[in-house]
């Protein structure tokens, strides 16, 4: 299949392209400019040369929009301004594609994110449930998600991931330093909840959804068994024998981190119950074997 890729260039979207590639698909990537590193067997397009030209993209399959600026910078109002104007104009670009095309894609899977339920000590979130703007995240996806719907005619997929595990980027090495350290502890209560995925199976599940016909609208995109900042705490410790033991107070957090803190002191139990109703077999279903591999690679 041709899958195109925008904001292939990123810590998934790489991912995914070298997946996709392995499993013999044709990928472009899309991104502002021409990456300085080619990736072998992709095909590489800028927007301007989209927009120019949408019938580069003709034949196309399915369009991956991973592209945003990452909310992993201290929320200062110009920061907010750019994480929230990156993923409508990218998620408004791709409408503006599809209709352009004479021969649609079978299929648009727009990211999102889990904070679109909100944060909850106690509630568990699956597809069903409903959004709940209570902060900045939130908010960020909310909007994210209204916009993508601005893209018609086509199956959609709004792609809720959590966190990310992996070593080449993404949240992990930096959540795993203080334990590389010798400081590792729980942040804040500890009892927020960590809606967790390897970034082997967010791949995987990405081309699952690309190519099930009958998976659409929201999926989350989180291992079935999320864990408290506690527990991900202790299970890194135990993995990478590490002390599991200098706990990081939450005044200190938003010190430090300002509103980015919320990141860490506020979570969601999410659950992927579509994927799982689909079928779809997670090969990093706990976050031990996940952590175990990510050690071993």
């Amino acid at each position: 299949m041709n899958i195109a890729i925008c904001g292939g260039t990123g810590f998934i979207g790489q991912a995914l392209t070298e997946h996709l590639l392995s499993r013999g698909h044709d990928v472009t990537v899309i991104s502002r400019n021409h990456a300085s590193e080619e990736q072998s067997g992709a095909r590489r397009l800028t927007w301007d040369q989209i927009k120019a030209e949408p019938e580069l993209l003709e034949g196309t399959g399915a369009i991956v929009n991973l592209a945003g600026a990452s909310l992993n910078q201290r929320w200062t109002p110009k920061a907010k301004r750019s994480i929230m104007d990156s993923r409508l104009t990218t998620v408004l670009a791709v409408a503006k594609l599809v209709q352009a095309l004479r021969e649609k894609p079978a299929v648009v899977v727009q990211g999102s994110a889990v904070a679109v339920y909100g944060t909850s000590l106690t509630e568990t979130f699956d597809e069903d449930s409903p959004s709940h703007v209570v902060d900045f995240p939130s908010s960020v996806v909310k909007e994210w998600e209204d916009a993508a719907d601005e893209i018609s005619g086509v199956r959609l997929i709004k792609l809720r991931t959590g966190v990310v595990l992996g070593n080449g980027g993404g949240a992990f090495p930096l959540m795993k330093l203080p334990y590389m350290l010798g400081f590792g502890g729980r942040i804040g209560s500890g009892k927020q909840w960590v809606p967790w995925i390897h970034l082997h199976d967010i791949v995987r599940l990405i081309e699952y959804c690309i190519t099930q016909p009958d998976i659409s609208g929201p999926v989350n995109a989180t291992a079935p068994e999320p864990v408290t900042n506690s527990m991900f705490g202790q299970t890194v410790g135990q993995v990478y024998r590490r002390p599991h033991w200098f706990p990081v107070p939450s005044f200190m957090m938003k010190a430090v981190l300002g509103e980015l803190s919320l990141m860490l002191l506020k979570g969601q139990r999410v659950i992927p119950e579509k994927l799982l109703t689909h079928g779809f077999r997670f090969e990093h279903p706990t976050l031990r074997q996940a952590l175990q591999d990510l050690k071993e690679h």
